[in-house]
């Protein structure tokens, strides 16, 4: 069975970034938990079909999780990013609702900003991938599935 390839050491740059995502990571989990539940259930959109306090409750577990794993778990860096991404993408609904349904929550009291907010996600995205080296390595957590394969 041969090693896991280890990711490229990031810079310092990369290094404070993906600290500071994670810091808010575990900021925001832990206000979706505590003292701005009622904002952050504005966000879950009214299609969604499950209840909206579960599903703030779960995205800030998720969230607290997520922050700790970019702050912690250097070794599995790169696949942090990527699961980190897809979150950010997957929360991106709640982003669009409250814009559509135009529900006012953190300041977002016009169209305007709620639409101006929008493109700030694809901005999260982009910087869970960077400050991880996620995208850059890509490769390397591709051939460490092959080799756990083999």
């Amino acid at each position: 069975m041969a090693a896991t390839p280890t990711p490229l050491r990031t810079s310092l740059p990369r290094s404070i970034a993906r600290i500071l995502l994670g810091a808010i990571l575990l900021a925001a989990g832990t206000v979706h938990l505590t003292v701005a539940r009622s904002e952050f259930a504005a966000q879950v959109p009214s299609w969604f079909p499950l209840p909206t306090d579960v599903v703030v409750v779960g995205s800030g577990i998720v969230e607290i999780l997520l922050g700790a794993a970019l702050i912690l778990l250097l070794r599995y860096r790169v696949l942090v990013g990527w699961i980190v991404a897809a979150f950010f993408i997957a929360i991106f609904p709640g982003n669009i609702a409250q814009y559509v349904e135009g529900v006012d929550a953190f300041g977002l009291d016009t169209d305007r900003a709620r639409l101006i907010r929008l493109f700030f996600q694809p901005l999260l995205v982009l910087w869970a991938l960077w400050s991880t080296g996620a995208w850059r390595d890509r490769r390397l957590l591709r051939s460490s599935g092959e080799h756990q394969r083999h």
